[in-house]
């Protein structure tokens, strides 16, 4: 399976063993590793270096003791490769503490009760994090989150899925954690928002750089309203490496992961892969199955992936009660007030959207029948026509529309 998502067209292949290192828990970090400002200082340094993968810092970590001791090692190159060396010589620490003011940022380091616990479950652990927005609260005594990954390219089923179960969970108080990624990504980050609960975005870029371009609206508003967060330095670009590396810090935050949509080779199976290491429950929601992003959810849910229908399905995973009056997503009218006809015109929609013809052949119904349930469907709010095709309408909080394609 190719691990990278979001990556882009330009970037060069990942080298594989800095994306599949085994899953140990590591304990924690030394216990003097950030014990000043000079190793805060060196921290902000080491998180520039581009040859020193997370596991390998870690390790240097224990044997140096502290992050400043870590630098000196590297600087008089005890550790490294001679560019990253030529890379610590250049940054400054105090122009990249200017740069995280200008945009309201601020370092976490594993010496800060903001360090999410629930990262040291990694073998390799972020040694500290850039942090917009509100305080990172995940895990333990502040609260569960599950992770909400899925296609890019998404299906107009597949964000309004995304989008309402988002919104279902993060009303429950539970913290939408996903990669701010085109489709599902964004869908479910705005779910969580519109439903005014927490939502963790995890960057596979610099703390300051919005990938892909055209949710950087998306991303100031997680910061304004919920918590922005990346392993990677003010002006650090998206390369091929960082994504799966983000994907292990979403996979980790979560105490378990949902697949909404994926296509074979689908990027969320890298998340799904971390979280199966890390014993993270695993959920997908199913789909047509005539959609190729149907194949990653059907082939989760046939190997024990739990099958999700709605927000209360997600807190049940989770051990948390369900909130009273949802109905399964997508499920229009009650099922005591569904006709056979309309339960069977919802199935033949909820591929996405179209045309009552081609509903009524899926469906196998005359085009009376389906004329009269379709008007049914469309009264009860169950359904919309737009430009001439039928689609299955948002439930409670109301669609969720994707961000316009771009890099």
């Amino acid at each position: 399976m190719t691990r990278g998502a979001d990556v882009p067209a330009d970037a060069p292949a990942a080298p594989a063993a800095e994306v599949a290192a085994p899953i140990r828990r590591p304990g924690a970090w030394p216990p003097a590793f950030v014990a000043s400002q000079a190793d805060r200082d060196a921290l902000v340094v080491l998180a520039h270096l581009e040859g020193m993968p997370p596991a390998e810092l870690h390790s240097l970590a224990w044997r140096e003791g502290a992050a400043s001791a870590c630098l000196a090692a590297v600087t008089r190159g005890a550790s490294a490769t001679p560019g990253d060396r030529r890379i610590a010589a250049a940054v400054d620490p105090g122009a990249v503490r200017s740069a995280l003011a200008r945009i309201g940022a601020r370092v976490v380091t594993p010496a800060d009760p903001e360090y999410p616990e629930r990262l040291l479950h990694l073998p390799d652990p972020p040694a500290c994090l850039f942090v917009r927005g509100r305080r990172l609260a995940v895990g333990g005594e502040s609260g569960p989150a599950v992770g909400i990954v899925g296609a890019r390219a998404s299906s107009a089923y597949g964000r309004e899925v995304a989008a309402e179960i988002a919104a279902g969970v993060a009303s429950a108080g539970v913290a939408v954690v996903s990669g701010a990624a085109r489709g599902i990504d964004g869908c479910a980050h705005r779910g969580a928002l519109r439903a005014g609960g927490p939502t963790v975005a995890v960057l596979g870029s610099g703390i300051d750089v919005a990938y892909p371009r055209a949710n950087r609206r998306l991303i100031e508003e997680i910061a304004a309203a919920g918590t922005v967060i990346s392993e990677y330095p003010p002006g650090m670009p998206p390369h091929q490496r960082r994504f799966p590396a983000r994907n292990r810090i979403v996979a980790a935050l979560a105490r378990a992961v949902l697949v909404v949509e994926g296509a074979p080779k689908s990027g969320s199976l890298i998340t799904v892969e971390f979280a199966t290491d890390l014993g993270r429950d695993v959920m997908a929601v199913p789909g047509p199955v005539t959609s190729p992003l149907s194949i990653v959810p059907h082939e989760l849910i046939r190997d024990g992936a739990a099958l999700i229908r709605s927000a209360d399905d997600v807190l049940a995973v989770l051990g948390l009660p369900p909130e009273p009056g949802r109905r399964a997503l997508g499920s229009g009218p009650p099922a005591a007030d569904a006709s056979p006809d309309e339960r069977r015109l919802l199935e033949a929609i909820a591929g996405g959207p179209t045309t009552a013809d081609a509903a009524a052949r899926t469906a196998g119904l005359d085009p009376a029948r389906t004329l009269a349930a379709l008007v049914s469907l469309e009264l009860s709010g169950a359904i919309r026509a737009v430009g001439g095709r039928y689609e299955r309408a948002g439930r409670g909080h109301g669609p969720v529309p994707d961000a316009p394609e771009g890099g």
